[in-house]
């Protein structure tokens, strides 16, 4: 499903104020951990990265599964397109990121051609 760009803005900045104060769990998953290693992203960095997601970033709201919804994001980073999976959380705990790696396929990004 596409939320609407003021539904993305909206979710990113509650999300940046969730993470600012718990912090985020990333998932340890070997897709994940390739990625970091093979773009030689630190820690520090990925969480850069996943601070300065902007709306025009935004791909896909997927439905409720194990967490919340899921927020779908792409962003390229030194010519390399990245998949970043992310969600709010439960209510006083960490943000979630379930997936942050090199991009399998294009990504479409509905909000990218306004900027």
């Amino acid at each position: 499903m596409i939320k609407t760009k003021q539904e993305v803005e909206e979710f990113l900045n509650q999300f940046g104020i969730k993470f600012d104060i718990w912090g985020i769990f990333y998932l340890d998953r070997d897709k994940n951990e390739e990625a970091l290693k093979a773009l030689g992203i630190t820690p520090r960095a990925r969480d850069e990265i996943v601070r300065q997601l902007q709306p025009n970033d935004y791909v896909e709201t997927l439905p409720a599964e194990y967490f919340d919804e899921m927020w779908v994001f792409g962003k390229d980073t030194e010519g390399t397109e990245l998949y970043i999976k992310i969600a709010m959380g439960q209510p006083n705990s960490q943000t979630i990121c379930i997936s942050f790696h090199i991009a399998d396929h294009s990504i479409n990004y509905p909000y990218k051609k306004e900027i």
